[in-house]
């Protein structure tokens, strides 16, 4: 599974994107703490104190936005997967 992440995030994990092998089963919530796991100065841009995806976190799985996916984070994942993580976006002019 490739994973791609952008903005600050990319600047934590130090690339663009990362290979994943994905067990079967494997949920995007399952894949959050994966990635968590390996960059642990992620936690702070992806989880509240809880353990719980931040809500203006955005993860896409296969150009699908996560959150207009009925399972959510229960969402199965496979090897041929893309999921795209992105941090809050903020900014413009007024």
């Amino acid at each position: 599974m490739k994973v791609n992440f952008y903005a600050t995030l990319r600047d934590i994990v130090g690339t663009k994107t990362v290979e994943l092998e994905v067990p079967e089963g494997m949920t995007a919530r399952d894949l959050i703490r994966e990635v968590t796991r390996r960059y642990p100065r992620l936690s702070r841009e992806l989880l509240d104190k809880q353990g719980n995806l931040l809500g203006h976190v955005h993860v896409f799985i296969n150009g699908r936005d996560l959150s207009f996916i009925d399972e959510t984070l229960e969402a199965r994942l496979s090897a041929e997967d893309t999921v795209n993580i992105f941090p809050a976006v903020g900014g413009g002019r007024k």
